[in-house]
């Protein structure tokens, strides 16, 4: 079975255009595993544009509580302190949690955008693939289907890779490109699994194109944010407005508020 990963961050955006706590990211992470996910994502910034660090310290708190939930805390290594944001090693080393997926996004992206390239960065990440060994952590690098840098993540030791599933979600309506492109990826995902990394894969990945994606050879989980909030706000909001509107109707119920 493919595990899901939802990842919370878009819940965090919208709670933090506004004062307060609302909507909490917490209680909407306790829904997503209320509803079956097999983990919940965050990927902390030193922007704090979404997940802050106090939301990564509750979280691992909330999954500590669900024996088979795995809790996966995701960014850029490299990314120094920030005020409050005290780096991802920090607060992986804070929380423990079962996976820690690094990415080589810089602070001024929109989101990630592209995996490591290891002939550059290797020798960077070799001390840090270390420090999160000795703590018993999973390590997963975000990865472009590439072979070739696939081979240099397994002789750094890692346990996984995700692969960076943007350009085959853009592909999707084209359908001569959406078969090349996926079959990159089916390359991609075969060749980890030959030589012994686990596969994770996210980016895009939403209602339409993900059953296809989830025929690459040993994929164990995707992470998904963006596209499963929205569709929540799609398939639930219809709902939503008719209980505001019942609310409001002359014959509504009496108010039992204090």
């Amino acid at each position: 079975m493919i595990a899901l990963s939802v990842n919370v961050n878009k819940i965090a955006l919208i709670r933090n255009s506004r004062a307060g706590n609302h909507p909490d990211v917490v209680a909407h992470a306790r829904t997503c595993i209320g509803a079956g996910a097999d983990g919940i994502t965050v990927h902390p910034r030193p922007d704090q544009r979404h997940i802050r660090p106090h939301d990564v310290l509750e979280l691992g708190q909330l999954t500590e509580q669900f024996a088979d939930v795995e809790f996966n805390i995701e960014g850029n290594p490299f990314a120094a302190p920030q005020g409050s944001y005290p780096g991802l090693i920090a607060l992986v080393e804070e929380t423990q949690p079962q996976q820690c997926t690094l990415v080589p996004d810089s602070s001024d992206q929109l989101t990630s955008d592209h995996g490591f390239d290891l002939t550059r960065s290797a020798e960077l990440l070799t001390p840090i693939i270390s420090q999160l060994k000795a703590l018993g952590v999973r390590i997963s690098l975000f990865m472009d289907a590439d072979i070739e840098q696939i081979s240099l993540a397994r002789e750094l030791g890692v346990e996984r890779i995700e692969l960076y599933t943007g350009p085959y979600a853009a592909a999707w309506h084209d359908a001569k490109r959406r078969d090349e492109i996926y079959e990159q990826y089916h390359s991609a995902a075969r060749h980890a699994t030959d030589i012994g990394l686990g596969v994770n894969a996210g980016h895009d990945l939403n209602l339409d194109n993900l059953a296809r994606f989830a025929e690459v050879p040993g994929l164990l989980e995707v992470s998904i944010g963006h596209a499963l909030i929205v569709d929540a706000i799609d398939r639930g909001l219809y709902k939503t407005v008719q209980a505001y509107k019942a609310l409001l109707r002359p014959d509504r119920p009496a108010s039992t508020s204090p």
